[in-house]
């Protein structure tokens, strides 16, 4: 196989783009379940921003490395063992959490709180696992500017979201 300047970005639109479309089915149906179960949706502002950052973060970074010519050396084996690595503790999490895994942050009462595989040495093993995804593309597309910009953005939005979740499970302080 050579190593042309369309290949690893191409590869990488599918495994990354791939992986989302599967992902995202998967949480429509969790969530589908969670709601007949009586669970409620809370109101989450960092969720419209996450539903347009996150596919535009993994499109940015992938045409950069297009751009730059991304090829099969070091920082790419390193991205991608790092992506790999990441999508391997998100999906440690989606399995833990089952059906209680979406992309809404949504309660379901009287639920406790998942203390057990990844969790039990994780508190956020999901955003861990995203924080992965993030950085090893960037290494494995070569894309130092919008991978950066990405990493960043996406970490603000990350850490937004996990304080509306803890609020939500009753683990931080209402402000």
């Amino acid at each position: 196989m050579t190593d042309g300047p369309l290949l690893w970005p191409l590869i990488a639109t599918v495994v990354v783009f791939g992986t989302m479309a599967g992902e995202a089915s998967r949480a429509s149906v969790n969530e589908r379940v969670l709601l007949a179960r009586g669970a409620t949706i809370v109101p989450d502002p960092s969720f419209r921003w996450m539903r347009v950052a996150y596919p535009t973060g993994f499109l940015a970074v992938i045409l950069e490395g297009w751009w730059r010519g991304a090829h099969w050396q070091g920082w790419a084996a390193l991205g991608l063992a790092i992506y790999l690595l990441g999508k391997a503790v998100k999906y440690a999490a989606i399995a833990t959490l089952g059906t209680r895994w979406s992309f809404r942050v949504l309660v379901l009462p009287a639920a406790p709180l998942v203390s057990r595989g990844i969790y039990a040495v994780l508190r956020h093993p999901n955003y861990v696992g995203v924080g992965g995804e993030v950085v090893g593309i960037a290494l494995w597309m070569q894309a130092p500017i919008t991978g950066t910009l990405f990493a960043v953005t996406f970490g603000f939005i990350l850490l937004w979201r996990i304080r509306i979740e803890e609020r939500a499970l009753g683990l931080a302080p209402r402000a």
